[in-house]
């Protein structure tokens, strides 16, 4: 091989196994729910009402840079949490600083970092966040703590970060579980201007296993 060409070979192979890293490095301080799986996977067949044409447009990261926010909502085994962290994944490999957090785990967290002094620590982390994800909206009704932590986190975000909630309940719903119409208020414009809504709808996915892809399919077989 040319000098010139084995050196260019060389450099490509470097920035390749450096890129890796660095997406390796993200993906591992995201700590999403799924870690393996991507928009590429996802089962466009399954029967809860995903938009195609709108998931897809999500892909190239434009909702990032907008700034815009996605809420995914519908019943228990829909795939909302996989759908979020798919997105996750894909925000990742795209540079992208993201976090996922449960909402009640979030909640509690917050509470401890409150005792211990980290909370100013973990408050401008979640903020300077690319991408937020806060899967599972509380079934539960919030205390004023979480309102106002809620509020702050939202306030400080929106028009300069991307977020993704999910939830099992509508949006619509939504109010009663902040609990203070003044607080709902504010935290639902915030979240719901100019924002991207999947609603979805159908039987659990967890009944059924995801179907094979073909290669996988064809290796079972022997």
């Amino acid at each position: 091989m040319d000098p010139v060409e084995w050196i260019g070979l060389t450099l490509d192979r470097e920035s390749s196994a450096r890129d890796t890293r660095r997406f390796q490095t993200r993906l591992r301080a995201a700590k999403l729910r799924e870690t393996s799986d991507c928009m590429e996977d996802v089962d466009y067949r399954a029967a809860r009402k995903l938009d195609r044409a709108l998931f897809r447009s999500l892909q190239d990261g434009a909702w990032i840079a907008k700034h815009r926010c996605i809420l995914i909502t519908g019943p228990c085994g829909v795939g909302k949490s996989w759908l979020a962290c798919a997105l996750g994944h894909e925000n990742c490999r795209q540079g992208k600083v993201t976090l996922y957090y449960r909402m009640p785990r979030l909640f509690s967290e917050l509470a401890k970092a409150r005792g211990d002094g980290s909370f100013e620590r973990m408050f401008r982390k979640m903020v300077r966040a690319d991408v937020l994800i806060l899967d599972d909206w509380c079934p539960e009704q919030m205390t004023a703590n979480q309102r106002r932590d809620l509020i702050e986190i939202v306030d400080d975000r929106y028009g300069r970060k991307a977020t993704v909630v999910t939830s099992q309940l509508p949006v619509e719903k939504w109010y009663d579980i902040i609990g203070d119409w003044t607080f709902a208020g504010a935290i639902l414009d915030r979240l719901v201007h100019h924002a991207h809504r999947i609603d979805l709808d159908g039987p659990s996915t967890r009944k059924n296993p995801r179907p094979q892809h073909p290669v996988e399919a064809s290796k079972d077989v022997k």
